[in-house]
């Protein structure tokens, strides 16, 4: 609050990334909820503070007796309308929340600040690693990165950094890898078959007829959602940056960039945003490769003189390089922290929720217009990170997570049935009444289909939610109650009425083949490549939708459950692993090994001392590792161990270090469909291995996988000999 109250000469001013220049100098708050004057009598002086409800604003010094009008011109700041932060908002903010102010980290004295306690519990051995939420969003992430890195010690450290489909992470920053969202989408897509993907595509569009561009089509959408956010939920960050790139031409000494009209700059601003197809440009990256030559060549378009169209080089000059100088610089980071809060806001938070055909696929750093991973492709992913990124982090479930991994898993099974989907579909279409929409229809049957039994309330906050975030025929900032309360009618009466009986039908008849998919990701996540994190409560069975659903407390085994390790070895409500600072025990232990426990594997198998059996597939993974820390370090190898016969391609397997392999079971339901495992095989590494899964168990050489699997859809083998 020292910069609101004392203004832009503030010692704490530069602390905050505000352009004082907007607004008249003063900080725009924009709390109210309603016009100023129609709020008056709700604001009040106390003291020397303003209070506004919950809000409490500092006073300038001897503004305390004026009449309020006089009082509130008098401050540095201005207490507006919350609707103006659309268009007036004169501070860089989170995404869009306007509460969120963005702190100039870049600064040395901002992060010795910013960053003093963090730093304090590492040298004092309190956390052990950290974890960098949305690194995007600073001025320079790779000059941050090398910061924490030296005042750390080079700690373990990852960072919330969303890759696109084909994109590398930087090899410049000095960290471990990511948080692990590239890994959550190379597991589910193993267990998503991509032909049955597009059939349900097809059966999407007749079902909900979606136009193209609202959700019809996966580019169309995108581009269409990234339109709307710059114009609406970021049109004040995209009036700052046309100014930036204004001051940029204007302090040039390069004639090639004057003249430009900044209605100009900012259509090539605009046009250049909505078609990158990553979140942003680095300074050690390649930024022709972010926003290419294709987008400019479509941008140009926007303009009807194409002499004006010349604005769209001008700016990708500009980003790409072109210049020098303060003012160049600013808009390099200005332009950068743009693009990556409208890539997450126009397709994280717009674009999902309007392209639902397979809703599993709409997961952060997902790419739902192409779904499936291949176990070659597989294998080249885990092969690129132990080369390149041994001790990245891989993850299922977050607190980010729309759908937690055991709901998402349920969900890809659908792939390998479209068919049945829509003869499901089809019945209970006959008896629906008032239906909302085909979309928020379709989103609605596939939520219960992945969550299964639960309360009607969960789906429908869920489904509010999907609603408002769509954008369509309601939002956040401008509802539609009537719409809304449709939207609940039709869940309590469809999905989770009567007719979504025979919806949790079908998920009874596919429960074997969820269980496949809840096991087998599980398990790859854990011997995979990388630290594994093990969000909290799901070692276990764990249903989730987005939040506030999956911030529910967590029921954890209780104490005297079998050895009762589990339930002592448990964290709480904090959970266990790399998505919370301090438990990423990155050395011999491990992620996670040392909170699962014995989980009640020992000679009576899986199942035993009445845990679920995901729950001790995970502590044998965990326990595993802990066996064999080298299996699975920095210095770990990975290799493929393809099938050979007539089911091959539903056999995932690799081999850690010689010492470890893990198999899996993919596209269960198709294989049961085409005869079985029949005589296909595995040919193991040499020497004996146990099952770690069900102790007693020993394969050498070709292993039949039918017996590999005999009673489960995975193995974990341990090579004894």
């Amino acid at each position: 609050m020292g910069g609101a109250a004392g203004g832009p000469r503030s010692p704490y001013a530069r602390w905050f990334d505000i352009d004082w220049e907007a607004q008249g100098g003063r900080l725009l708050l924009p709390v109210l909820g309603a016009p100023v004057g129609e709020v008056l009598d709700e604001l009040r002086v106390d003291g020397d503070v303003l209070r506004y409800y919950d809000h409490v604003f500092p006073l300038r010094e001897g503004t305390a007796d004026l009449p309020l009008p006089e009082l509130l011109d008098a401050q540095w700041y201005r207490p507006a309308w919350w609707r103006l932060a659309r268009t007036e908002l004169n501070y860089r903010r989170f995404f869009s929340i306007s509460e969120l102010i963005g702190v100039r980290v870049e600064d040395p004295e901002v992060f010795d600040a910013t960053h003093g306690k963090i730093l304090q519990l590492l040298h004092e051995g309190v956390v052990d690693g950290l974890r960098v939420d949305h690194p995007d969003g600073l001025a320079d992430p790779d000059a941050y990165l090398a910061r924490l890195h030296t005042a750390s010690g080079g700690r373990w450290t990852v960072v919330e950094k969303i890759l696109a489909d084909g994109e590398r992470l930087p090899d410049a920053w000095p960290v471990a890898g990511t948080t692990g969202y590239d890994a959550l989408r190379h597991v589910d897509g193993l267990f998503t078959d991509p032909a049955g993907a597009g059939e349900l595509l097809e059966l999407y569009r007749r079902f909900a007829a979606p136009r193209a561009d609202l959700g019809g089509d996966w580019a169309a959408t995108v581009r269409r959602a990234a339109y709307a956010v710059l114009r609406h939920e970021l049109a004040t960050e995209l009036d700052r940056l046309t100014r930036a790139a204004t001051r940029a031409c204007a302090a040039s000494p390069d004639p090639a960039l004057r003249d430009r009209a900044p209605w100009a700059l900012r259509t090539a601003l605009e046009e250049l945003l909505v078609r990158m197809e990553v979140y942003r440009p680095y300074a050690s990256g390649d930024a022709a490769a972010v926003v290419t030559e294709e987008a400019a060549e479509e941008a140009r378009l926007a303009f009807v003189v194409p002499e004006e169209a010349g604005a769209v080089d001008v700016v990708r000059g500009l980003v790409l390089g072109g210049g020098d100088g303060a003012a160049v610089v600013e808009f390099r980071a200005r332009f950068a922290q743009t693009a990556s809060a409208l890539r997450a806001k126009s397709v994280e938070d717009t674009a999902f929720y309007r392209y639902v055909p397979l809703l599993s696929a709409n997961e952060v750093g997902g790419a739902p217009g192409r779904q499936g991973v291949s176990p070659a492709g597989f294998h080249a992913y885990c092969a690129r990170v132990q080369r390149d990124w041994p001790l990245t982090g891989t993850v299922l479930s977050t607190h980010d997570t729309k759908r937690s991994a055991d709901v998402r898993a349920a969900l890809a099974v659908l792939t390998e049935c479209p068919e049945r989907w829509a003869e499901v579909l089809e019945k209970v279409a006959r008896t629906e009444e008032d239906v909302p929409d085909g979309q928020s229809a379709w989103a609605a049957w596939q939520t219960v289909f992945g969550l299964g039994p639960a309360a009607p309330e969960r789906v429908r906050e869920a489904m509010l939610k999907h609603v408002r975030e769509a954008g369509v025929h309601t939002s956040w900032t401008e509802q539609e109650p009537p719409y809304e309360e449709a939207v609940a009618a039709f869940v309590t009466a469809g999905p989770c009425g009567v007719p979504g009986e025979r919806v949790a039908a079908l998920r009874e008849a596919l429960a074997p083949h969820v269980r496949a998919n809840v096991l087998g990701a599980a398990l790859v996540q854990l011997t995979m490549p990388g630290v594994p994190d093990v969000y909290q409560g799901t070692e276990g069975e764990y249903l989730a939708l987005v939040d506030p659903d999956n911030r529910r407390p967590v029921r954890f085994p209780p104490a005297d459950a079998g050895t009762g390790a589990v339930g002592a070895g448990s964290t709480g409500s904090e959970g266990v692993g790399a998505e919370h600072v301090g438990a990423a025990g990155v050395g011999s232990e491990h992620v996670g090994a040392e909170h699962v426990g014995a989980a009640g594997i020992g000679a009576a198998g899986i199942g035993a001392a009445g845990i679920g059996v995901k729950e001790a597939v995970t502590a044998a993974a965990l326990r595993l590792r802990r066996r064999h820390p080298d299996a699975f370090g920095a210095a770990a190898t990975y290799g493929p161990l393809p099938a050979e016969g007539p089911a091959a391609d539903h056999c995932l397997a690799f081999a850690r270090s010689g010492r470890v392999v893990t198999a899996v079971t993919r596209l269960s339901l198709r294989l049961a469909e085409t005869g079985g495992w029949g005589d296909t095989r595995l040919t193991l590494p040499p020497g004996r291995w146990v099952d770690a899964l069900e102790p007693g168990r020993e394969f050498t050489g070709h292993a039949r996988v039918a017996e590999l699997f005999g009673r489960l859809p995975v193995a974990l083998l341990e090579r004894v000999g």
